[in-house]
Order: C-alpha cells, then structure tokens, then sequence
C-alpha cells in the first residue's frame, strides 16, 4: 500500500512539474540548470525564500503602523478611542447576538414593555451596539497607510527598474532568446517582493479588521500568488514585471482616497477617487490590451509559437481583461455620481459612493487572478 501510496505521488509530481507542460517544445528544465548571468534562471526553490521576508514584512508592517501611521492619524484628527459603549443590559444583548441587530417597530414596542424603555433609548441601545462592533477608524486608517505605503513605493521600484530594461521599451524583448533569460537582481528583488508583499497579506488578514469579504480576498490573495508564482516559475518574468507595475499603478492611489475619507477630507476624497478611477480605466482599457496582450498573445506566438502553459497564462490574462471591462464601467458609474453631485451642493459625502462601489466590487475579487492587479476594496463602514 505504501508503494502504491509512493507511486500515485511519483505520477502527481511528474505531471506537476512536466517539461511538456511548462516549457516550449526541445526544451527541457535540464536546459535551465545552468548558472548564466547575474541570479541565473527561475527556479521553483526561489520561492522558498519569500516565506521568512513575508514574516519579515509582516513584523515591519506593525513596527510601521504603531510608530508612523498611528501619529499621522492623530495629527490629522482621527481619535484614539472606540465607539460609545451600548450601555450593559442582558435582555437586550440576547436580542443583539441571538436575533435581530435591527429589531423592527413590532419588536421594539415589545422590549419597551418589557424594560419599560422608551422606544427611542431602545433604538439608540442597538445603534450604539452595533457601533461597538465596528472598527474603530484609527486601526482602519493604519492599516491603508500601510498598504498605499508599500504599494506607492513598489509603484516606484518598479517604475525605476523597468525605465532601464529593454522589453519595457520594446516588448518583443520579453520573448528574446525565450526562455533562456536569466535573471537580474533588479529583476529578482521586484518579483520576491511582491510576492513577499501578498504571502504577507495571507498572513495579516486572520489579524487584521475582519470583514463580511474576508473569504473572497483569502482566494484572491490565493490567486494572486498562484500567478505570479507560475509567471515565476514559467520564466515569463519579463512580461510579468510590465504586468505588476501596470497594476501598481492605481492601487496606491484608491488607498489614497481611503486615507482621505477616514480623515475627513472629502474634496480630496472626492478628487483622488475621480483621478483613480481615470488612472484605471487608461491602464486596464488602453495599455493593457493594447500593449500586454498584443505582446503575450501575437508577439509571442511570433517568436516562441504556443504550449501548454503559454495557453493557460494567455486565458488568465483575457479573464483578468473581462474584469478590467466590468470593474471599469462600475466606477464609471460611481466617478460620473461623484462629478455631478460635487458641482451641485459641494463637498458631499462620499460614504454611500464608496459602499456602493465595495459591494459591486467584492463579488467580482474571487475571480481575479492578480494581487496587486486588482481595485483594492473601499471599507464600506
């Protein structure tokens, strides 16, 4: 049984890792064993390493938000305190936990009897205990300037280092000498990174503010990490860095917008969501298919002709392109709302904007194939 047991994953791991599958054809991972230049080529043990800087990027992230984001947030007048305290009634916290947390007329006349409460204390008992449960604005305003922190300054790494390399000025560079394209440090650092950056994020979410998408950004970060590890592994490094940056592009800005919104500042709120969201829309409508898909699917199928896996990362990156459509036009729709009513009675509040574009969101996130490639959740509370 334990020979069978042994032979079954023998069979597992041979399909997993074959050349049939992974590389073009007459090239086989013996071919890639060689050091080249600079960090050689990409190999699936490289991966390893992004599991300490994760912790390590986990640990700076909280050093970050005690010692840099809580001040920031003091200064610009968020409160260090939680919300009013509902005052402790046991009759009324059944009701809360067990029932309802928004008991309807019918309901609260029966509690009134019950306690002899007026109706209105009632409704002020649940509206402050539902606060209690929220998180206060503070944590919340730490956590996106941790994120617009690191997504800003990757935005720039990346932006820095593909100003001196070729493909990003000629993309048929990418597919050049395919897939014998070792490695840079510049290259290799960008890569570990982010994937570092998102290995990071798996682990905060069972720490951080626990909200109602908590599963769906679990499989999205699952698969964010899953396609840059296949791009990876796969050696479609290249293509991948234009693709990472393309998307770093508007993350920093719509945690931006979050950062004005917790702080109150809702003229700049309002202006760095419609400067988001025309930062998106050219990125993933115009520079996206037009210059990373022409790329992946005609320049490459030019100069290296098709396989396996080139079929699988080219229907990731068509998928990840319907969602640029529909994610486009749903923040259309909210940017328009926003123009309109701010020349009408301006500043308005862009709360219910912001919820709105959260719930469109969120059931769409499970399906997206990219960590940072993707519209970064408002907190809808």
């Amino acid at each position: 049984m334990a020979t069978a047991a042994a032979g079954s994953l023998g069979l597992l791991w041979g399909w997993l890792w074959s050349e049939r599958f992974w590389m073009p054809q007459n090239v086989s991972w013996a071919d890639l064993e060689g050091p080249g230049d600079g960090y050689g080529y990409p190999r699936a043990r490289h991966i390893l390493s992004v599991f300490p800087l994760a912790a390590g990027i986990f640990s700076v992230r909280l050093l970050f938000e005690r010692f840099i984001a809580k001040p920031c947030a003091l200064h610009v007048g968020i409160q260090d305190s939680g919300p009013y305290q509902a005052q402790p009634n046991a009759i009324l916290e059944k009701v809360f936990i067990s029932i309802t947390k928004h008991p309807d007329e019918k309901r609260l006349e029966g509690l009134s009897k019950q306690l002899d409460w007026d109706v209105r204390k009632i409704q002020c008992w649940f509206r402050h205990r539902r606060n209690q449960d929220k998180p206060p604005t503070l944590t919340k305003f730490c956590e996106s300037m941790w994120r617009f922190t690191f997504y800003l300054c990757i935005f720039c790494y990346g932006i820095r280092f593909l100003w001196s390399s070729p493909w990003f000025w000629d993309t048929r560079q990418c597919w050049h000498s395919y897939p014998y394209q070792p490695l840079t440090s510049g290259l290799y650092y960008y890569y570990i990174m982010e994937l570092a950056f998102y290995w990071s994020l798996m682990f905060s979410q069972f720490t951080d503010i626990k909200r109602k998408d908590f599963l769906i950004m679990f499989v999205h970060h699952l698969a964010t990490i899953g396609l840059i590890t296949f791009s990876y592994v796969n050696n479609m490094v290249r293509v991948g860095t234009l693709v990472m940056c393309l998307h770093d592009a508007s993350d920093f800005l719509l945690e931006a917008a979050k950062l004005a919104n917790y702080a109150k500042y809702q003229r700049l709120c309002d202006t760095l969501f419609v400067i988001f969201s025309a930062v998106f829309m050219v990125t993933r409508l115009g520079i996206y298919p037009f210059w990373i898909l022409n790329t992946t699917l005609f320049e490459s199928w030019e100069m290296i002709g098709p396989y396996p896996s080139w079929w699988l990362f080219n229907g990731l990156l068509l998928i990840l392109q319907v969602l640029h459509v529909i994610w486009s036009y749903l923040i259309a729709r909210i940017a328009f709302k926003a123009l309109i009513r701010g020349k009408v009675t301006y500043p308005r509040r862009i709360r219910p904007r912001l919820c709105t574009l959260h719930s469109f969101l969120t059931s769409f996130l499970f399906s997206m194939p990219g960590g940072s490639w993707t519209v970064s959740s408002f907190a809808c509370v």
